[in-house]
C-alpha cells in the first residue's frame, strides 16, 4: 500500500498531530513542500504535509478526527 495524506498545514500543528498518531503506534512521514522563496507567506509559517500508511488509516482515524475537531 501507499502513503495517505492526513494533514496539510502549519508545521506546529503537523508536529502535534504526528506525536498523537505515533503515540498509538502508527508511523508518520512529514514532507516539507515549502515554497516560501517562490510564494512568500505573510506570517512565514512553514507549510507541511503529514502522511501515514493507508493500511494504518482505520487505527489512526479516531485520533485524526479528534485533532481536527480541537483546532
Amino acid at each position: 500500500m501507499g502513503l495517505m495524506k492526513v494533514f496539510s498545514g502549519s508545521e506546529i500543528l503537523a508536529v502535534s498531530l504526528k506525536s498523537k498518531i505515533e503515540a498509538i503506534g502508527v508511523e508518520t512521514v512529514i514532507r516539507d513542500n515549502n515554497q516560501s522563496n517562490v510564494f512568500p507567506s505573510i506570517d512565514n509559517a512553514k507549510a507541511v504535509e503529514l502522511f501515514i500508511q493507508e493500511t494504518d488509516f482505520s487505527k489512526a482515524n479516531p485520533v485524526i478526527e479528534e485533532f481536527r475537531l480541537s483546532i
